[in-house]
């Protein structure tokens, strides 16, 4: 099966479908196609019955909503002028404006375009070397799927039995703003040591400052609303993930009708293309699930927990093994089917060790980032490569993101050290 899936991915074809005729395929090698049936009452059972996962198109809507409403472009706008004289002030602001979509949105690909068509022609006008302009949008752009709200931890949640979305969301909240702020310091420090790498913007590029903060303000309290409106109301246990994520898609709506920006088209559009996104996100879930329940059912999960059981016989040490397996998968695969493939396989060995089940799901939220960044299949290189200009190459490209990933997994390091990063706010909301 794992051979069929490899052949089915490099020949090109799509996951979700890859992950299905692999599930079918294998079934029929094995002598039990009767064990397709029992699939198919899995999926309904644990797939499209779930309440958790109506969240993810109302979240998609919500990001799509949020982007139609210009806020943004406009704050992106006054940062850039406020930070003008600053050597890499430009870098500082993609870092600042990403953090917050990442807060609003959660959708990589959305948060990668935006940032790259509002920032990138800048930075490449004000003399930012491409590298560094290129992989901090790509990699601040990946922030979606690690700060809350993010389809990638209400997908976790809906599989790691015994976690909640609101804790997996108060868990990560620290590592991603800190994983941003790392981010941030690297830009900083190397405008320092290479000021020809991020140089400031000219004087005739700036206007009055109180202008400008003026305007900050003013773009900012939109998208602030809507982060104490969904995260407020999930942490504090007035709402559900799935009734949070409603609430969020209806204040973002408000907010494109009171800035003026309301048209039926851009809101059929709107819901064409959340359609289409959940429809993507559902169709993997539902191969995936096709796919471990047949190699559940064949004996390869019990097979592969055995191996990694002669393999690591202490906690760190199969914590290690998996990042590295997570790692690598994230050169060929996307995070959902990583998510879907591993945490079957990972969970209840997590369990036998007596790891801490919140601390490790943030890990591998942590972790997962670089399933984006990673050649040669990044899908945020990709992104990149779409919106950048001819003159910035590929090979350009690969090289501002690797920075990033070296930061990533010094961000795993840190939480590995530091346990409580990940704990102490879903136990200071929560208890436990």
């Amino acid at each position: 099966m794992a051979g069929l899936l490899l052949l089915g991915l490099f020949m090109g074809h799509p996951l979700a479908f890859v992950l299905g005729g692999t599930a079918v395929l294998g079934a029929v090698i094995a002598g039990k196609p009767m064990v397709l049936g029992i699939v198919i009452n899995r999926i309904f059972g644990d797939v499209l019955d779930n309440y958790v996962l109506i969240a993810i198109p109302l979240f998609v809507l919500m990001a799509r909503f949020l982007s139609d409403s210009g806020v943004t472009d406009r704050m992106f706008e006054a940062l850039r002028h406020l930070m003008a004289r600053v050597t890499g002030g430009l870098g500082l602001a993609v870092v600042f404006i990403s953090i917050l979509l990442a807060a609003t949105t959660g959708i990589i690909g959305a948060s990668i375009t935006v940032m790259g068509m509002m920032a990138l022609r800048p930075m490449l006008q004000y003399g930012y070397d491409p590298r560094m302009a290129t992989g901090l949008i790509a990699a601040s752009g990946c922030l979606g799927i690690l700060i809350p709200p993010s389809i990638m931890l209400i997908l976790m949640a809906s599989y790691a039995p015994g976690l909640s979305v609101g804790q997996l969301f108060a868990g990560a909240m620290l590592p991603g703003v800190l994983l941003g702020v790392m981010y941030a310091i690297y830009v900083a420090l190397i405008a320092w040591l290479k000021p020809d790498w991020a140089p400031p913007v000219r004087d005739e590029e700036q206007i009055s400052r109180g202008a400008m903060w003026r305007m900050l303000m003013a773009e900012a309290v939109p998208p602030l609303v809507l982060i104490l409106g969904i995260l407020g109301s999930l942490l504090a246990g007035i709402a559900t993930a799935t009734e949070a994520s409603a609430i969020g898609a209806a204040l973002a709506l408000v907010i494109v009708i009171a800035r003026g920006r309301f048209q039926w088209a851009t809101f059929y559009s709107a819901l064409l293309e959340t359609g289409r996104t959940s429809a993507m996100i559902l169709f993997i879930v539902v191969g995936a699930t096709a796919f471990t329940g047949v190699f559940n059912i064949t004996g390869g999960l019990r097979a592969s927990q055995d191996l990694m059981r002669g393999i690591a016989d202490d906690p760190y040490t199969l914590v290690l093994l998996m990042l590295v397996v997570v790692f690598v998968l994230g050169m060929f695969l996307d995070w959902t089917g990583i998510v879907l493939l591993s945490f079957p396989i990972f969970l209840p060995l997590v369990g036998e060790m007596g790891i801490d089940p919140l601390w490790f799901v943030v890990l591998m939220a942590v972790v997962l980032q670089t399933s984006f960044l990673s050649p040669p299949f990044g899908y945020a290189l990709f992104y990149m490569r779409a919106i950048s200009p001819p003159h910035v190459t590929t090979g350009q490209i690969i090289g501002g993101v690797m920075p990033f990933i070296g930061l990533i997994i010094v961000m795993c390091g840190l939480i590995i050290a530091f346990p409580a990063l990940v704990t102490w706010l879903p136990q200071t909301l929560y208890g436990g």
